[in-house]
């Protein structure tokens, strides 16, 4: 998917709760591709996931201060569910 068409679709997301809400539902990328395509956006999985990659792989000045601190950090998903981004957090 180009980067407009990315964009495009991070700011519908925001704005559409139905076509967020659609969209966590799916089982799978591929489900989740036709729905994006169906509303007009043009995406592939590989790019979609190369997306979530860098999203995980980013982290916020929070986040490199706790590292470069030394403090004990946990892999998220075990931060009381509230970690969506996959990136060590310290609750």
């Amino acid at each position: 998917m180009s980067e407009e068409q990315l964009s495009a679709l991070l700011a519908k997301l925001k704005e559409d709760e139905g076509l967020r809400e659609t969209l966590q539902g799916v089982a799978d990328l591929e489900a989740a591709v036709v729905i994006a395509m169906e509303a007009g956006f043009d995406v592939s999985k590989a790019d979609w996931l190369r997306h979530q990659a860098k999203q995980t792989l980013e982290l916020s000045d929070e986040e490199l201060e706790v590292v470069a601190g030394g403090e004990k950090t946990e892999r998220a998903g075990s931060c009381k569910g509230e970690c969506t981004k996959g990136v060590y957090c310290r609750y």
